[in-house]
């Protein structure tokens, strides 16, 4: 699969664009002023929705998690804790890194906030082989290239966010230099169907 094709189990249509679904995801950080880790999980290759893919922890917005930026960050928690029984401490900070909304056409749409957390010291991930069965601790470069390599399978936001990550030598850097700046919003747009589908960047050539 190339890296900007669509997300498999997101099916394309030509109709009526549908709402996207408020949804979070933590990209939980270690390594301080030393070194830059993040936290991958393996969705079950089961799932019809990007089955096998690795991701951030994260997921929809529930009615009891509230809304606006607070009930993002509190499913960004809750998910957090379903998916890797790691549980942020109360008042713990989430810095807004990314926003990313589905393409228009596609069936399955989500709008997305990427948040930055540190882990709580010695944390470590339990798996319940549910709906995720794998997870990981990597720097952004060794990520993308497991990724180039073929040993992860991931989808093109998580990519896409990995490459900005990257640019950082370390936690203390990537969140100094995330706090306070705006957040942009994403929106890509699908160009081409079936196999032939790629997806485009508001910075690509012919974006519109």
């Amino acid at each position: 699969m190339a890296t900007n094709e669509p997300e498999p189990g997101a099916p394309l249509h030509d109709g009526a664009a549908s709402v996207p679904r408020p949804a979070a995801a933590v990209m939980l950080l270690r390594g301080g002023a030393e070194r830059l880790e993040v936290l991958l999980v393996r969705r079950n290759p089961e799932a019809q929705f990007m089955g096998g893919a690795w991701v951030f922890p994260g997921g929809s917005v529930d009615a009891a998690d509230g809304e606006g930026q607070a009930g993002l960050r509190a499913a960004a928690a809750r998910e957090l804790s379903e998916e890797t029984g790691i549980e942020l401490p109360a008042g713990a900070e989430l810095v807004a890194f990314a926003r990313w909304i589905t393409p228009e056409t596609m069936t399955t749409r989500f709008d997305t906030w990427f948040y930055l957390a540190c882990a709580p010291a010695g944390s470590e991930p339990k798996i319940d082989g549910a709906e995720i069965v794998d997870a990981i601790w990597l720097s952004p470069a060794q990520a993308l290239e497991q990724q180039a390599a073929g040993e992860l399978f991931m989808v093109f936001p998580t990519i896409k966010q990995l490459q900005q990550l990257a640019a950082f030598g370390s936690a203390r850097a990537l969140l100094g230099h995330a706090r306070g700046r705006p957040v942009e919003t994403v929106e890509p747009l699908v160009v081409g169907t079936g196999e032939s589908a790629r997806i485009m960047l508001p910075d690509d050539p012919g974006y519109s």
